[in-house]
């Protein structure tokens, strides 16, 4: 595996692991958003995803073992089928919580993070994993109570590696590289 463009020049780099939100689900999302989420910076919709872990600032030469990690803990999982259930704020994000049907995100979660954990590039948080999508950030919570919106149900076809850049206007986000999940 080569090292992505991004990537060449950088000793570290800011890295995490997650489920892009299919297109369809984008456009049932985004209008929502546009509605719902009133005096809050929304997440644009290139950078709606579920986050499968967060490495944080991770030295470039250990990509293509994180990347492995990803496919091996991707090899042979079938798609996740997820569902809203609630709307949720925390002291700077507002989220909205999944139902993950079959626990098949779980089930990829958890085998990818004892995956990262044996490479060393990652230690898992106290807290058990929850599937959600980051829909707003906020500097105070505005204690939103929107519906929740009509996104049916989601079933991401693939996992990803992604780059995420800090910038003034909030983070910008880059897929390095992408694993295929098995069908429905």
């Amino acid at each position: 595996m080569t090292l992505p463009a991004s990537l060449e020049g950088h000793e570290h780099a800011r890295l995490f692991l997650g489920l892009p939100l299919p297109a369809d689900a984008v456009d049932r999302l985004a209008p929502w958003q546009t509605r719902e989420l009133r005096d809050v910076r929304v997440v644009v919709p290139a950078h709606l995803h579920v986050t499968l872990a967060f490495l944080g600032s991770t030295p470039v030469g250990r990509f293509a073992e994180i990347a492995g990690a990803l496919a091996g803990a991707a090899a042979g999982r079938e798609r996740p089928v997820l569902t809203a259930t609630r709307y949720r704020e925390t002291r700077s994000v507002a989220m909205l919580v999944l139902d993950d049907l079959e626990a098949r995100a779980t089930g990829l979660a958890e085998h990818l993070h004892e995956r990262l954990e044996a490479l060393g590039v990652y230690e898992r948080e106290r807290r058990a994993w929850l599937p959600h999508l980051t829909i707003a950030r906020f500097r105070r919570p505005p204690r939103l109570k929107p519906a929740l919106p009509d996104l049916g149900e989601v079933s991401p076809s693939e996992a990803a590696v992604y780059l995420s850049r800090l910038r003034p206007g909030g983070a910008q986000y880059e897929i390095l590289e992408t694993v295929a999940l098995g069908g429905r």
